[in-house]
This record gives structure tokens, C-alpha cells and sequence, in this order.
């Protein structure tokens, strides 16, 4: 990896955590509060804490929600593909399920740059995830 391309070389595996950090929950309460109302906040993300981890690869977290892939010269992505190449776990991600038959996009709560660093290691990685309902 050099210092300009922040890129992991070929065949690096994304390490992770076992559970997210303390302080993912209430980053994902605080985006979350921007697409849903204060009850609904908070039962998702106490079903967040209580969620087993599951395994979902990065190029599927990003059209479920229908996000962008954003840059490898972003300063979070750049960040976790550095931790990436050093070998550093990432935390899982949090996630809110989607409904297809209402038109609801899934929700990144947390996660979103460490998930944009993953798909640029490996579109098929395997991410640490947990996944609430509204």
C-alpha cells in the first residue's frame, strides 16, 4: 500500500471485531434520528444491541440501501483502508432492514465508510453485521 493509494494489495483479508463498539450504538441512534422518530430510534437500536451478528457482503449492504460507493480519497474510507492494510479489525456494522413491498431502503446505522473500505478490498467481503427491524 502505497501512501497515495490507500488501497489494500490483492488477497488482504478485512479483519473485524467480534461485537461493535460501545460508541457505534449511539452513532447509529444519531443518524438514525434523521429518518425516524424518537420511539422508533430507540426500540431499533436496543433491537441492535440485542441482534446476533450475521454475515452480509459488502457489495449487497450497498444496494439494499441504495448507497453510493464513495471514494478511496473519503477521509473515514481512507482511514479504515489504512487500518485495513495494517491489519487492524474494523467494528461490525448496524444495520435496519428494508421492506421492498413499502419502498424502504435498509439502513446503514453505522458503518457505511468501514463498508465502502471493505468493498474496495473485496466486493464478496463478508461482513460482520447486525440487522434490526423498524
Amino acid at each position: 500500500m502505497s501512501n497515495s493509494d490507500p488501497t489494500p494489495q490483492p488477497g488482504t483479508t478485512v479483519q473485524w471485531l467480534d461485537q461493535p463498539e460501545d460508541h457505534d450504538y449511539p452513532a447509529a441512534a444519531d443518524y438514525l434520528a434523521l429518518v425516524a422518530v424518537d420511539d422508533a430510534v430507540t426500540e431499533a437500536v436496543q433491537s441492535l444491541r440485542a441482534a446476533p451478528i450475521v454475515h452480509k457482503k459488502a457489495k449487497d449492504i450497498l444496494r439494499a440501501a441504495s448507497l453510493p460507493l464513495l471514494p478511496t480519497d473519503n477521509p473515514h474510507v481512507k482511514a479504515d483502508l489504512q487500518r485495513i492494510g495494517k491489519g487492524k479489525p474494523l467494528s461490525p456494522i448496524l444495520l435496519v432492514r428494508g421492506d421492498a413491498a413499502k419502498g424502504v431502503l435498509a439502513q446503514i446505522a453505522d458503518g457505511y465508510h468501514r463498508v465502502c473500505a471493505s468493498y474496495y478490498t473485496d466486493e464478496n467481503t463478508d461482513i460482520p453485521a447486525k440487522i434490526a427491524d423498524w
